[in-house]
């Protein structure tokens, strides 16, 4: 079923078409679902760019080597509430689901964890991991450093990537609240998705190779720092505090120094992504029911403050949690580019 030139596919099938072609092309098992479960919640949740769109690149990258197909996670503990993961090159999910799982098991004896990952690629949508310790009871932060294609405050050429920010936070008996956010305008896979579907982009949100605003996905070379032309200088500090734990406190590649994600298919070097993962035990401060029901208070709090005529007011993650249920009910929409690479028609 086709619309707005996407094509709607059930989510059960979709994921199997996804596993399939990791495994194709050459993913471990323990990999490929680690990705399957990263992807899908992307595309569940509405954020296309980093959903499973990116299966073909993935696919490619680990034909041609960067990427190894099966990577050995290893772990050194460097203290009591702190670790180095490193992710043998692999992909970038895997070894993030593996940090939170880490993270949560010392921050179950020590109420904190830091976890730093070296040595990864595409972490794909932060917000996925950081549900994946909500969902088990703990407080869990996630970021990551990409390479350069966001511009900085009144730059006029790429500096930060889109180092995207992700919080989420246990709730009962419902959903994670979650906040999921690029510290860019929009991600650069936004600017690929909208090439791929022939839109125009919002305004304020990208620019040509002279540094100029620019609403055409074709023309766009970089990106603007969330907050735009007036307030980009809020973005790109906040782009600065992800390189800041992803890069600087892991020892991997800063954002000007990555191989570019795109573009660069011949070369076969492993970028060395650095992602870290701080997991939270609420047992261990105010414990884990008062703060179930701090949570629930201030929720209802916020859901039920004044909103303007003809809107409601919203918490984080509120909007993708019921895009979730729509698109689990009536199917997920992906690109033509998209739909040609896993064979749906």
């Amino acid at each position: 079923m086709q619309s707005d030139n996407q094509i709607l596919v059930p989510a059960a099938e979709l994921e199997q078409r996804v596993l399939g072609e990791l495994t194709r092309a050459g993913a471990s098992q323990a990999s490929a679902n680690a990705a399957v479960r990263a992807l899908m919640h992307a595309s569940l949740l509405g954020v296309d760019s980093h959903g499973v769109r990116l299966t073909e690149h993935y696919c490619r990258m680990m034909a041609g080597g960067r990427i190894n197909r099966n990577p050995q996670i290893t772990v050194r503990r460097t203290a009591a509430g702190s670790a180095m993961l490193n992710g043998d090159d692999g992909l970038g999910h895997y070894a993030a689901y593996k940090a939170v799982d880490l993270g949560m098991e010392i921050a179950g004896e020590h109420g904190i964890a830091g976890v730093g990952i070296e040595h990864s690629s595409h972490l794909g949508a932060a917000g996925a991991y950081a549900v994946a310790g909500a969902e088990r009871g703990f407080v869990t932060f996630v970021t990551t450093n990409t390479d350069s294609m966001v511009a900085l405050f009144d730059g006029a050429e790429r500096f930060h990537g889109t180092n995207p920010l992700a919080f989420a936070a246990p709730v009962p008996n419902s959903r994670p609240w979650l906040l999921d956010m690029a510290t860019s305008s929009i991600p650069m896979n936004r600017v690929l998705l909208h090439r791929s579907l022939g839109k125009e982009l919002p305004a304020g949100v990208a620019a040509d190779a002279e540094g100029n605003p620019t609403r055409d996905p074709d023309a766009a070379e970089m990106l603007l720092p969330l907050g735009g032309e007036e307030y980009g200088y809020k973005g790109a500090g906040l782009a600065g505090v992800a390189t800041l734990f992803s890069a600087l406190l892991t020892g991997t590649t800063l954002d000007p120094d990555f191989i570019p994600m795109y573009g660069t298919d011949n070369d076969h070097d492993p970028r060395n992504m650095g992602h870290y993962v701080i997991v939270i035990d609420p047992a261990k401060f105010v414990g884990a029911e008062l703060f179930g029901q701090a949570m629930h208070g201030y929720l209802a709090s916020l859901r039920g403050a004044p909103a303007r005529p003809g809107r409601s007011v919203m918490a984080p993650g509120d909007r993708e949690w019921a895009e979730a249920e729509r698109r689990a009910a009536n199917g997920i929409s992906i690109d033509p580019d998209t739909a040609r690479f896993l064979k749906v028609r």
